[in-house]
C-alpha cells in the first residue's frame, strides 16, 4: 500500500513539473515591439490592396486627436490605411517652442529606424526628430519628442498600449521591407478653408498658412511633398536650379520654383505636362511664420545654372551636409543620407536621444 501511495506521489509530482514546464513555454510573450502586426490590421491591408511592408506616411492632428497612417500602393501615391485616437497630448495648438513648455510639436518631421524605441518608458514610441531645420532655425528648444504609448504625455502624443504596438509594427515592417524613414506630418488641426478661417486671429495663423501648403499638397495629389526649410520658412515642393539639394535654412532661398499637383502627378506618371514645360523658375515666397500680416510679394532671381534639382524631402530634418541631386519624376522619401551609426530597426543605438534609459533621458521634455 505504501509502495503504491508513493508511486502515484511521484507520478503526480512528474505531471505537475511537466505541467509547470509547459505552461512557462506557452506562456511566454512576445516582446512588444516583436509582435506581428494584428490579425485585424493584417485583414484590412489584404482587403485593401496594401502590403505590410510598403512605405507609410502619418498624420497627426491635434485639434481631432487623431492619428492617420498612410500606405503606400503600386499606383506610387500614398492611401488611408487606418485612423487612430490619440489617447493624450498635453499643451494647446501651436508648435512647441521651449523644453519643459509641455507642447506637443507641430511641423513635418521623419523617423528612421534608429528613432525606434524598442525600450521606452512608455511601452513602445518613435522620436519624432525635434527640433527639424525649421525648429532649429528659430532658436527652440527640446528634445526627446515621441509618439509612444502609456495614455500619458508631457509634449509628446500618447496611445494606448495597444495601438502604439500596432503603428509600432506596422513602421518596423515598412522598414523591414526598404522604406528609410517614414513622414510624420504634425498638424494643429485638419487644415481645410473653414477650419483656418475659424482660427485666423490666431497668433500661429501665419505658420499654420505654411503647414497648409504641405496639407494642401498631399491632400491634392496623395503624393509625399518635398519640405525644404530657407529663409526660416518651411517650401513645400520646391524645385530649385543649380547643385542645390537642401537650401540654408536661414538664408535665401535659392533661384526656384513651386510644383503644381498637375507637374507632379504627370512626372509620377513618367509624363510632363506643357504648361509645366515652359514655366519659368520664380522665388516666389511662401507664407512666412509671423503674428502679423504676410506679404505675398514674388521675387525673381536670375538662375545660375538651368539644371533643376527637387528638394531633399527630409530637407526640414537635421542639418546634414549638403548633397547634389538630379531631377525626379517626384519628389522622394529616400533623397536624404541616413545618419551613420543605427545599430538597426529594433536596438536603439547606444547614445541617442531614443536610447535604452527610455524617454526619460536627461534634459527630456517629455
Amino acid at each position: 500500500m505504501a509502495g503504491t501511495f508513493s508511486q502515484r506521489a511521484l507520478t503526480a509530482l512528474v505531471l505537475l513539473l511537466a505541467a509547470v514546464s509547459l505552461s512557462g513555454c506557452l506562456g511566454e510573450a512576445t516582446a512588444p515591439h516583436l509582435k506581428p502586426i494584428p490579425a485585424a490590421a493584417q485583414a484590412r491591408l489584404a482587403k485593401m490592396g496594401m502590403t505590410a511592408d510598403a512605405p507609410i506616411l502619418v498624420r497627426i492632428f491635434k485639434e481631432e486627436a487623431e492619428l492617420e497612417i498612410w500606405k503606400k500602393k503600386d499606383d506610387g501615391r500614398f492611401h488611408l490605411f487606418k485612423t487612430y485616437p490619440i489617447c493624450f497630448f498635453s499643451g494647446k495648438l501651436g508648435p512647441k517652442l521651449k523644453e519643459g513648455d509641455k507642447q506637443a510639436p507641430e511641423g513635418f518631421y521623419t523617423v528612421s529606424p534608429g528613432r525606434m524605441n524598442p525600450n521606452s518608458d512608455f511601452h513602445l514610441s518613435f522620436n519624432l526628430g525635434y527640433p527639424n531645420r525649421f525648429d532649429a532655425a528659430h532658436g527652440r528648444t527640446g528634445a526627446h519628442l515621441m509618439v509612444h504609448g502609456d495614455c500619458s504625455s508631457a509634449g509628446c502624443y500618447a496611445m494606448t498600449d495597444a495601438l502604439i504596438e500596432e503603428i509600432y509594427a506596422i513602421a518596423r515592417e515598412a522598414f523591414e521591407g526598404g522604406q528609410r524613414r517614414f513622414h510624420v506630418h504634425a498638424f494643429p488641426f485638419r487644415m481645410t478653408e473653414e477650419n483656418m478661417a475659424r482660427h485666423q486671429g490666431n497668433r500661429w495663423y501665419g505658420f499654420w498658412q505654411m503647414l497648409k501648403a504641405g496639407y494642401d499638397a498631399f491632400e491634392q495629389t496623395r503624393v509625399q511633398p518635398s519640405i525644404a526649410v530657407c529663409e526660416k520658412r518651411y517650401l513645400v515642393n520646391a524645385e530649385f536650379l543649380g547643385d542645390v539639394a537642401k537650401p540654408d535654412p536661414k538664408k535665401e532661398c535659392p533661384p526656384h520654383r513651386i510644383l503644381d499637383p498637375e507637374t507632379i502627378l504627370a512626372r509620377l506618371a513618367g509624363e510632363e505636362t506643357e504648361v509645366a514645360a515652359q514655366s519659368r523658375p520664380t522665388n516666389k515666397r511662401q507664407p512666412q511664420e509671423t503674428t502679423a500680416s504676410i506679404s505675398q510679394t514674388p521675387r525673381t532671381a536670375e538662375p545660375k545654372s538651368q539644371r533643376p534639382v527637387i528638394a531633399a524631402s527630409v530637407a526640414a530634418e537635421e542639418p546634414a551636409p549638403a548633397e547634389t541631386q538630379s531631377a525626379d519624376p517626384a519628389p522622394r522619401d529616400t533623397e536624404e543620407t541616413e545618419p551613420t551609426g543605427d545599430a538597426g530597426p529594433w536596438v536603439v543605438p547606444e547614445g541617442t536621444p531614443a536610447g535604452a534609459n527610455g524617454d526619460r533621458a536627461p534634459g527630456s521634455s517629455t
